[in-house]
């Protein structure tokens, strides 16, 4: 079902008990949509939201990881490492509302750590380790991710998979296969129990428009395609919207997603 949806004022929404937001790499929407490469994601797509309209706000990757968490890309323009911020962001309001917040990495080499690089690993794409205000106890290798006892996660999750499986350096069937393996069941689990997954990419692959695929996927999350115009900042603006926090930055000029939900 097509849906023309409409990003505006903040209208109802739900209290998603837990959110997982994984983020995927350099894949335009063509890429990923309607491939065979793709079952699981074009599944997800089918029984959750896809948004026909999502745009990453930057090249390269690292702006759009600071746009999502933070409201901002920090100024930066560029994948360098190390770097830091002391700005507000998701992770520093949720902790402020006493909820709580985890990112997990995955090919983290130490949990808690701070490495540019390492392997698969690259901190350019895990964005909450470059924040002063966000404690190192928060950043935790994927292997840490509670399968198949969902209910312990915190409020909100980011979940950056390695470069090999968010589809950075592997094809398009290998982050499909990673997906289905490692957050299925939480998808599966979320549309029983008031929960929300969240699947984008950083950017897409250079072409022109930046589009992206988006999908949300939940009990709330009412099915169909949404052809409302979207970006990082109306991701983080919902999320913030769900939990009841001051939106950071140039989230808060940009349209909360309201037309998705049961």
């Amino acid at each position: 079902m097509n849906r023309s949806g409409h990003a505006g004022g903040i209208g109802t929404l739900p209290a998603a008990a837990h959110t997982v937001v994984v983020v995927m790499e350099n894949r335009s929407y063509g890429e990923v949509i309607g491939s065979r490469e793709a079952p699981y994601i074009n599944q997800l797509a089918g029984r959750g939201a896809l948004f026909t309209d999502s745009h990453a706000v930057a090249h390269p990757s690292e702006p759009n990881y600071l746009a999502l968490f933070s409201g901002s890309t920090q100024g930066v323009t560029d994948d360098a490492c190390p770097r830091t911020f002391g700005a507000v962001n998701l992770a520093s309001e949720l902790f402020a509302a006493h909820k709580t917040f985890t990112g997990y990495a995955q090919s983290l080499p130490s949990q808690g750590g701070s490495v540019c690089s390492s392997g698969m690993y690259a901190r350019k794409h895990v964005p909450w380790v470059n924040f002063s205000n966000v404690p190192a106890s928060a950043t935790k290798s994927f292997a840490s991710f509670p399968a198949g006892d969902y209910g312990r996660l915190p409020t909100v999750s980011f979940v950056i998979p390695n470069l090999c499986d968010d589809m950075h350096s592997c094809s398009v069937a290998t982050g499909d296969g990673w997906l289905k393996r490692n957050l299925g069941g939480y998808a599966t689990w979320a549309g029983s129990h008031h929960s929300l997954l969240i699947v984008t990419w950083d950017e897409n692959d250079g072409s022109t428009g930046n589009q992206v695929p988006t999908i949300f996927v939940g009990q709330q999350v009412r099915a169909g395609r949404y052809a409302v115009p979207i970006n990082d900042y109306s991701v983080l603006h919902t999320i913030e919207s769900m939990y009841q926090l001051r939106p950071d930055a140039l989230a808060a000029g940009a349209g909360v997603i309201t037309a998705v939900w049961r």
